[in-house]
């Protein structure tokens, strides 16, 4: 069955998708994961890379979460986590490979790639949790059939 496209037009300032998970979509990648609530409120305060040591600590904290989340037998709140760990990654290897975070310039090029070994690192940081979270056995089967459920 192919994945429907994320729906962007819910209510997500209004919906509470701990209380209405059959309204959560898994989406691609990181999709969504600034609009979920009460899960971004509850894991973007731990969100944060600047350095090695501030990545170790943000992505344990987020990790906790997940298997917290877990613990719980939610499924959405693991997914959350998953993304903000995902986003961890994928913004600390962005700045790693472009100082002031932009990646295209004003004609839509790409720019060229520095080198930040400190922002390398706490994405190799925050790449172990997600990773672990993505791999979780439990996980998998809950997305499966989150998907199956609910599409």
């Amino acid at each position: 069955m192919p994945k429907k496209p994320f729906d962007y037009s819910q209510d997500f300032e209004q919906t509470d998708f701990r209380r209405h998970p059959d309204r959560y979509q898994v989406g691609k990648g990181e999709q969504g994961v600034l609009l979920v609530q009460p899960y971004k409120s509850e894991i973007l305060p731990h969100w944060r890379f600047r350095t090695p040591e501030i990545a170790r600590e943000s992505s344990e904290k987020i990790y906790a979460m997940f298997l917290d989340y877990k613990a719980a037998d939610d499924f959405v709140g693991m997914d959350m986590a998953r993304k903000f760990l995902q986003m961890g990654w994928t913004r600390a290897r962005r700045y790693a490979n472009h100082k002031s975070g932009v990646k295209y310039d004003a004609n839509g090029d790409v720019l060229p790639r520095e080198q930040d070994l400190v922002k390398a690192e706490a994405a190799r940081i925050f790449y172990e949790k997600y990773t672990a979270a993505r791999e979780d056995p439990e996980y998998a089967r809950l997305k499966q059939a989150h998907q199956q459920q609910f599409g």
